[in-house]
């Protein structure tokens, strides 16, 4: 059974990343955060969200496409993002199994940023490579 989708909360409610900082809640071990955090900047969160920025795959596409995965991690991150609402999971019932996952509007805007991220490192590798030579 699907869970029902929380409602937008207002902009007005919002808090931002720095007030929240500011006062502790992130860092603290209870801030649900946190666990949506790690399942959006594991190794394999990132791969998913910014393999998904191309469009809908199945699951063996997911699993080519992403070097180094092994079937058991890529279900599991899969069911993570999925029950944080940031993929979307539609199964047909046909044989064999088909499977499609997509990028939910929320899982949108959160492979967005993590593509940024990405770019980020690649663009900075060599400097980051360089360093790593030096230490």
């Amino acid at each position: 059974m699907k869970k029902p989708r929380p409602s937008a909360v207002p902009l007005s409610e919002h808090v931002s990343l720095k007030e929240r900082m500011r006062r502790g809640e992130l860092f603290s071990a209870e801030c649900p955060s946190r666990e949506v955090l790690k399942h959006i900047t594991s190794r394999w969160g990132v791969l998913v969200l910014v393999a998904l920025l191309a469009g809908t795959h199945r699951f063996s596409d997911l699993r080519r496409k992403i070097g180094g995965i092994s079937e058991k991690m890529l279900a599991q991150t899969l069911q993570d993002l999925e029950g944080d609402g940031l993929i979307i999971r539609k199964s047909y019932d046909v044989v064999p199994p088909h499977v499609d996952y997509t990028l939910s509007p929320l899982g949108q805007e959160a492979a967005d940023r993590v593509e940024a991220l990405a770019d980020w490192i690649e663009s900075s590798l060599p400097r980051i490579m360089e360093w790593r030579q030096e230490a």
